[in-house]
């Protein structure tokens, strides 16, 4: 069963990193998997928190970092090193198929930080905000994904890697906005 899975995995892969390979793809992935790219959205939502919660604002975005710390310190430092899966760039059965347009990085794979990290933002300000922003889980579901798919695209992970990332992201947005309507239930008024 395993086997059927990986060999699953190993075509999506190949479906997305080489069947789908396009010049404006080629350009766009790279850009969406950069983590500065999406720096004036980090900006812009800490802004906007500020501006419309003043002061109580800055318990949220403190409680979004801590979150977020979580889920990528858990995801690269903790079971990245415990399952040890490596990257397909990486993979000596995979190093001269992959179309790989970044750099390979070291580490390993299983599960993607990228997608982890994206999707517990995600899913933290879903929960939060889903009430008072009528498209907010499109947009914010839109965003995470296409930073996962991108980073097969790329080469770095496989599809696996980033569903087992976004999977755990989930839980981790979800459990930390659980936390802090427990916690701070009038704090801000969502």
């Amino acid at each position: 069963m395993l086997d059927k899975i990986l060999q699953l995995d190993h075509q999506l892969f190949y479906a997305i990193n080489t069947g789908l390979s396009n010049v404006f793809f080629d350009m766009l992935m790279p850009i969406l998997r950069n983590k500065l790219t999406w720096i004036p959205l980090y900006i812009a939502i800490v802004i906007l928190l500020i501006k419309t919660y003043k002061s109580k604002g800055f318990v949220l975005i403190f409680t979004l970092i801590v979150c977020v710390g979580f889920a990528d310190y858990s995801s690269a430092s903790l079971i990245k090193k415990a399952v040890k899966r490596p990257r397909p760039c990486n993979e000596s059965s995979f190093k001269a198929q992959v179309n790989m347009l970044v750099s390979c990085g070291t580490g390993y794979s299983l599960p993607s930080t990228h997608a982890t990290d994206h999707f517990a933002i995600a899913v933290f300000l879903i929960i939060l905000f889903r009430k008072k922003i009528k498209y907010l889980s499109v947009i914010f579901l839109s965003w995470a994904f296409l930073i996962s798919f991108a980073q097969v695209y790329v080469g770095v992970h496989f599809p696996i890697d980033v569903i087992s990332g976004a999977l755990y992201g989930t839980l981790i947005g979800w459990c930390f906005a659980s936390f802090f309507n427990y916690k701070f239930p009038k704090l801000i008024s969502l």
